[in-house]
């Protein structure tokens, strides 16, 4: 390449792996959400299982939680994270064809577990199911994105680093410690390997990972999506800047602690059992400062929910935010937690966050991208987009109240005792009382991935309609460096 054609490459973003990813993310949350569905009908009809190993629930579920997790939500948070660092830096991506490596790299992790866990291969971790040989493949890729990202933070142009990549940038590091302490294994062969830990220690590095892959993965990195797309959609800057950053060393210094309320009642000591209670509840507040930051960015601006489904996707996302950061921490209290582990209430709340939050502002951010990668000002079928914040809002009521009231339900037949100390009911009585909830989760379940499939074809006819062009990078306003 001359130098000329150099220098005018690098004078536009990089848009075509954050293309890349974006679409992505719209493909495969309509097969994670689909195979979600399977495994709820599953639930419902056992017969459905049809009696082959491959399709059963115990490798569909593992299947399910990774698609939605590390596909449609991992490629998410790559395409926002590569757009708003070029943006926010005004400078093109680092790494040259660093980034294609990450996005080829991450489908080939995708497909890899699309393969072997339906085959039964896993290592039985929960959210680290996969098996070494794929782990080495998530460590090279996530090597890659973090050079490419903090790559890029050191060109900036723009001396001031803003919120967003703050959030990015700890979502990057956090998930790499996490992965390789927590994935740290003996192989036995090319197939199967065995936890480097043992019995508690197990336990509790895996819920010291399982729980910060929520909170870094899920929540960290979401929440650098937030930061960047509420305020480019409402047109307005974040409410408080000084709120913003207070969240977010608090956030990411609490989260750590939390993991062990995972294993309350459990073989894990008291003590430690207690330490993830009590920073679980102080948890609230910097996730509740979070949420009013992103929900009052709209102040002067409310009116633009009446005629903006982009913006409803993005606030109400915040309100499930906000709901599930509630419930989380009391859940974690022990009395709670007596009643509602094992049961479907546990189910209820992770899927209020997932379904709520992560969906929801990932469809809402992919929904500002889209267009705008493709030259148009919108997507294709605004209306598709109403349709699609309804029916996916419909859809996660039904979800989260039906596993609320079974898994109440569940935790009182379960403890219910006889004036003699025998059981009131047997279990098999709780699963016949939780059939119709399970029914009423299959039609929440339904509705959200037909908002998905309608996403899907607009994405699609957007890509149609539009057309592929460089975007230049501004020139650098001298009030900026």
């Amino acid at each position: 390449m001359s130098m000329t054609n150099r220098a005018s490459h690098s004078a536009v973003y990089n848009d075509k792996v954050v293309r890349q990813f974006a679409i992505m993310t719209v493909v495969w949350g309509v097969v994670g959400m689909l195979v979600g569905v399977i495994i709820a009908a599953q639930l419902t009809w056992p017969a459905l299982n049809l009696g082959i190993e491959w399709l059963s629930y115990g490798r569909l579920r593992p299947l399910h939680t990774n698609a939605v997790i590390f596909a449609f939500g991992g490629c998410g948070l790559f395409a926002a994270s590569y757009y708003v660092v070029q943006r926010t830096c005004q400078v093109r991506l680092f790494g040259g064809q660093l980034a294609a490596f990450t996005f080829w790299g991450w489908q080939a992790v995708i497909l890899l577990a699309v393969v072997s866990l339906p085959m039964g291969m896993t290592s039985g971790k929960e959210y680290a199911e996969l098996e070494w040989p794929i782990d080495v493949l998530i460590t090279l890729v996530w090597v890659a994105y973090a050079i490419v990202f903090f790559g890029t933070i050191g060109l900036r142009k723009v001396r001031h680093i803003y919120v967003a990549n703050w959030f990015f940038g700890a979502f990057i590091l956090a998930v790499a410690v996490l992965h390789i302490v927590n994935s740290a294994a003996l192989p036995v062969d090319i197939f199967k390997s065995y936890s480097a830990y043992a019995g508690v220690q197990d336990a509790m590095v895996q819920w010291w990972y399982g729980h910060n892959a929520v909170g870094f993965f899920l929540t960290a990195g979401f929440l650098g999506m937030m930061y960047y797309f509420i305020p480019k959609q409402a047109e307005r800057p974040v409410y408080s800047y000084r709120l913003s950053i207070v969240h977010f060393w608090a956030l990411i210094f609490t989260y750590m602690w939390a993991g062990p309320h995972h294993l309350h009642y459990t073989a894990l000591p008291d003590w430690t059992q207690s330490v993830g209670m009590v920073f679980s509840l102080i948890l609230l507040a910097p996730s509740w400062g979070g949420m009013i930051n992103g929900i009052m960015t709209l102040s002067g601006a409310w009116h633009k929910l009446r005629d903006d489904p982009i913006l409803r996707f993005l606030i109400v996302s915040l309100s499930f935010y906000g709901m599930s950061t509630f419930e989380g921490p009391m859940m974690s209290i022990k009395t709670v937690n007596a009643l509602s582990h094992y049961t479907d209430w546990t189910v209820g709340h992770v899927h209020s966050g997932a379904l709520g939050w992560v969906g929801l502002v990932t469809m809402g951010s992919m929904y500002y991208l889209i267009p705008r990668l493709y030259g148009q000002k919108k997507m294709y079928s605004v209306p598709a987009i109403e349709l699609h914040f309804w029916i996916a809002t419909l859809g996660i009521v039904l979800y989260i109240a039906a596993m609320w009231i079974a898994g109440v339900m569940q935790g009182l037949m379960w403890r219910a005792v006889n004036p003699d100390g025998s059981l009131t009911y047997t279990f098999v009585e709780s699963v016949k009382a939780t059939f119709p909830f399970y029914v009423i989760r299959l039609l929440g379940g339904v509705l959200y991935l037909a908002g998905m499939g309608v996403m899907l074809w607009n994405t699609v006819m957007t890509a149609r309609n539009g057309r592929v062009e460089d975007v230049r990078i501004p020139a650098l306003n001298p009030a900026h460096a």
